[in-house]
């Protein structure tokens, strides 16, 4: 057991950084993964990362309750439409090779830190708005500071039914792509995007880590899980008291440079 301590820290960092930005930290767990186990089989890597993601996004999702910025309407039904992606993209992945998981999930890193920039290239040009043909919410931070906002919802439906797979099938939970596409195209405040987006993946993770138990994935991953999941819930709890003091734009950028050379990383190693 004490090999996995350094689990831990790794952990933390995560958490920290995962409920930040909204993410989870699947997407910065899972490659970490891939390059210290080269031999593990790709449902060993996502039931793992899925987990911890969970264990994150729960304990995030408390501290943003505490907040008042979870659109709880929204999110539940985004995180309903998930669970049938989830389920799906487990199943898939048990039936993947390491070396084509490798390539796709290489791949997706390079594009994610491409979409990441594009994002962040884009954000000043985003505000608040609500049309009448839409979805229309309020929702008001304990603070008192109140955002009101409208999206398509059909459009968040199937956006999280397909995020739902990809997350469960490279096991990166989706928020990496969930709070992007809540602000750049469902118009979501940032605050309440990276709230609600925790949420969200608390349901779908969840989902996808039962569906994993009951293959028989996760007992490959147990020991490495429950010590990563002990960093990522303290951790999760500093993130999101920091998210209201530190603009994440230029750590996205720095991380979407990075994320471009792990991917290139992992491709290498597909071949």
């Amino acid at each position: 057991m004490e090999q996995f301590l350094w689990l831990i820290p790794m952990g933390f960092v995560l958490g920290a950084f995962g409920t930040l930005i909204g993410a989870g930290g699947g997407f910065v767990l899972v490659p970490a993964l891939l390059l210290l186990y080269p031999d593990a089989r790709p449902e060993t890597i996502t039931c793992i990362s899925l987990a911890v993601v969970f264990f994150n996004a729960l304990s995030g999702s408390l501290s943003y309750a505490r907040m008042a910025r979870i659109d709880y309407k929204s999110g539940l039904l985004m995180a309903l439409a998930t669970i049938p992606g989830a389920i799906l993209g487990v199943i898939t992945t048990d039936h993947i090779p390491r070396q084509l998981f490798n390539s796709v999930f290489g791949l997706f890193m390079i594009l994610t830190s491409v979409f990441l920039l594009f994002s962040q290239a884009k954000e000043k040009h985003i505000s608040e708005s609500v049309h009448s043909s839409n979805f229309k919410r309020t929702i008001i931070e304990k603070n008192g500071i109140v955002h009101n906002y409208s999206y398509n919802l059909k459009l968040g439906i199937w956006m999280s039914m397909f995020i739902g797979y990809l997350s469960s099938l490279l096991g990166i939970g989706g928020g990496v792509i969930h709070v992007p596409a809540l602000i750049r195209i469902l118009k979501f405040p940032v605050l309440v995007a990276t709230a609600t987006s925790q949420f969200i993946l608390t349901v779908m993770a969840f989902t996808g880590t039962v569906v994993h138990i009951v293959t028989g994935s996760f007992a490959h991953g147990i020991n490495r899980t429950f010590f990563l999941a002990i960093g990522v819930v303290i951790g999760a709890q500093v993130g999101a008291r920091l998210s209201s003091h530190v603009n994440s734009k230029w750590i996205m950028r720095g991380l979407a440079v990075s994320m471009a050379f792990v991917g290139i990383r992992i491709l290498i190693m597909a071949f």
